[in-house]
C-alpha cells in the first residue's frame, strides 16, 4: 500500500498548489489530479473506530449530496490500514445505519499526512490531527482548518465556506462573517477618491463608510 506524494518541504500554504498525492483508498487509488475541475475537501481524523471521528464521518456522509451539488468531492484520511478503513465503514453502516459514500486514504506511511502538515507531535506522534483542507478546481489550496483531538468539526461550516469561496471567485467580492447564500456581499474598497464619491452617489451599494460597502448579487 505505497503512497506517492510530491510536495515542497514544510507546511502547505494557502493560494499555492496543494501537495500532490497518489494513495490507496477504500475506492481504489486516488490522485489529487483525479479531482481537477472540482472542489475537494480533504480531511484527516486521528483513528478509525473512535467516537468523535465516527460522528464526523456520519455528518460528512449526510451532507455528501450537498457537497456534490456544489461541485465538491470529499476525501478522508487516517494513519490506519486499508482493511481497518473497510471494517470501520462496514461497522458504521451496521451499527448506525449510515453509508459512507466517499473514499478514505490509508496513509500508513504518513506521507500524505506529513505533506499536508497533519502530524503534530504535541497532539499525537502517530496520528493525524483533525485537519481539513479545501482545494479548488485548479488544485490550489484555498483554506485549512485544524481542530483539537477532543472536539469534532462542524460540517455545515465547510459547506458554507465552499459556497462563500465560490461566490467570491465568481463575483470578485468578499463575504462577511456567517455569510449565507442570498446575503449581501462586501465589495472591494474603491481605488480612488473619484471612485469612492461615485459609489456613494450611485445608490447601488449599501455603504456604512467609503471603505465598507455591501451589495446584493
Amino acid at each position: 500500500m505505497d503512497t506517492n506524494v510530491t510536495s515542497a518541504p514544510g507546511m502547505p500554504r494557502l493560494n499555492e498548489p496543494a501537495p500532490a498525492f497518489d494513495a490507496p483508498t477504500t475506492h481504489g487509488r486516488k490522485q489529487l489530479e483525479d479531482y481537477r475541475g472540482k472542489w475537494l475537501v480533504l480531511f484527516s481524523h486521528p483513528a478509525d473506530f473512535t467516537p468523535v471521528c465516527t460522528t464526523e464521518f456520519m455528518a460528512f456522509a449526510k451532507r455528501h449530496a450537498d457537497f456534490q451539488a456544489i461541485n465538491t468531492e470529499l476525501l478522508g484520511l487516517s494513519i490506519d490500514s486499508h482493511y481497518s478503513h473497510v471494517a470501520w465503514v462496514r461497522n458504521i453502516k451496521e451499527k448506525f445505519g449510515v453509508e459512507i459514500p466517499f473514499p478514505i486514504i490509508a496513509d500508513l506511511s504518513m506521507e500524505v499526512a506529513r505533506a499536508y502538515g497533519m502530524i503534530h507531535p504535541g497532539a499525537a506522534d502517530t496520528s493525524a490531527v483533525r485537519a481539513t483542507f479545501i482545494i479548488d478546481p485548479e488544485g490550489v489550496l484555498r483554506a485549512m482548518v485544524y481542530y483539537p483531538m477532543s472536539n469534532g468539526r462542524s460540517i455545515d461550516e465547510f459547506v458554507r465556506l465552499v459556497k462563500a469561496m465560490q461566490t467570491s471567485d465568481a463575483n470578485g467580492v468578499a463575504t462577511p462573517e456567517a455569510w449565507q447564500p442570498g446575503d449581501k456581499v462586501i465589495v472591494p474598497p474603491p481605488g480612488s477618491v473619484d471612485e469612492a464619491n461615485a459609489r456613494a452617489e450611485s445608490g447601488e451599494y449599501e455603504c456604512t463608510d467609503w471603505y465598507f460597502c455591501k451589495k446584493s448579487l
